[in-house]
Parts: C-alpha cells; structure tokens; sequence
C-alpha cells in the first residue's frame, strides 16, 4: 500500500486592499462605577481626536455618570470585581472602595486622565452625541434637569440604533 500525501491546497491571494476605515462608533456606558465609565469616555475621547464621530448611550448605572447629584461620587468597584485582585470579603471592608478610588484618582490623575466632570464636558466639546436611555430614565424616574448639560436627550433603544447606523457599536 502507498501513501500519498494530499495534493497541496491553494490559499487566496491576499490583496492590498485596505479595510474599511471606522467612520463613526456608539458606544453603551451601562456600569456606574470609574472601572465601569471611563473606558467608554476614553474610546469615545480617542474617537473624536482621530476624526470618527460617536456616540455615548448611556444606560442603567452607567447613568450615575451624567447625573448632577452622582457624578462626583462615583468610585471604583471593590467586591466582586477579579480585576481588583482582591478576595470579596477583603473588597467590602470599609473604606475598601475609597482607597481603590483615590489610588485610581491619583494614577489617572498623573498621566493626564481628567476628573469624571471634566471629562464629560471636554468630550461634549468635541461635539460627541451623549445620549441617556428612556428606559431606566423612566424607571428610575428621572428627568432631563437630573443630568449633566451635556446630554442633548433622553432617547429610546430604536433611537439610538438609529444614530448609530452605519457604525460600529461597542459596549463597555
């Protein structure tokens, strides 16, 4: 009996083609702790300067960071986050949270990182969408005076897939 080797196959012929450059992200903020929000607020600053247009939805607890009343009292999530490296029980001692905040502050803080505040308002000068969900505005019975002078509404789901059409959509 003899053995052939299988006939060799042909890969494609890769092309120069480059891809499709992004024009525009939408971006959901649903977590209200700093772990939470400033990775959507970073991508959507990075965004803008590099001339994509985007869009910030947010939803659920990722609203406490264009509420007037939470937006400087938001902290980094201690119990139950495996990034903090932390048992849970250590994590929701007292003071657990304000330590891991104020580290986080001062780290951010040197490399150029605006405070939560600061943040939103220069990414609204650059003319970034910020967007609050119908749904939990509803459900936690807010109102348009609740939130930050940078949201240019309250809209629905449909809304924003409406504005984030053509786009890429990245949930944080």
């Amino acid at each position: 009996m003899t053995m052939t080797s299988p006939t060799p196959t042909t890969s494609p012929t890769p092309t120069s083609a480059k891809p499709e450059a992004i024009t525009k992200i939408s971006i959901v903020i649903s977590k209200g702790s700093l772990d939470g929000i400033y990775p959507g607020l970073i991508m959507a600053n990075g965004a803008r300067a590099e001339g994509i247009g985007a869009n910030l939805f947010f939803t659920f607890f990722g609203m406490d960071a264009i509420l007037k009343r939470r937006i400087d009292h938001i902290k980094v999530a201690t119990v139950g986050n495996p990034g903090m490296h932390i048992p849970t029980l250590l994590g929701g001692l007292p003071g657990m949270s304000a330590l891991a905040t104020h580290m986080m502050a001062k780290k951010m803080e040197g490399i150029d990182i605006p405070p939560l505040g600061e943040f939103i308002e220069m990414i609204g000068d650059t003319g970034a969408g910020m967007y609050a969900c119908r749904a939990s505005v509803d459900m936690f019975g807010l109102t348009k005076d609740d939130f930050v002078p940078q949201i240019q509404g309250i809209i629905t789901v449909g809304d924003f897939y409406g504005l984030a059409a053509g786009g890429q959509i990245i949930f944080t």
